[in-house]
């Protein structure tokens, strides 16, 4: 997995009635993209470090015009 800071990170729920939560990655402690990366939630706003597994994904920030 490979991330950069500004991505996000879909963490889906692994028992029934909890919900899918969202982060933002606002620091990568790895090499090279790779975990673990420091989040921030989304909905409350609680910061920590994240090792991800399989139950999460990384949906990467768009470029901009002209930046690749």
């Amino acid at each position: 997995m490979e991330a950069t800071v500004g991505d996000k990170l879909l963490v889906h729920g692994r028992v029934v009635g909890i919900h899918d939560r969202v982060a933002e990655i606002i620091e990568v402690l790895g090499n090279h993209g790779e975990p673990p990366y420091r989040v921030r939630y989304e909905d409350d706003g609680h910061e920590c470090l994240f090792s991800p597994g399989p139950d999460s994904v990384v949906r990467h920030l768009a470029a901009g015009p002209g930046q690749r």
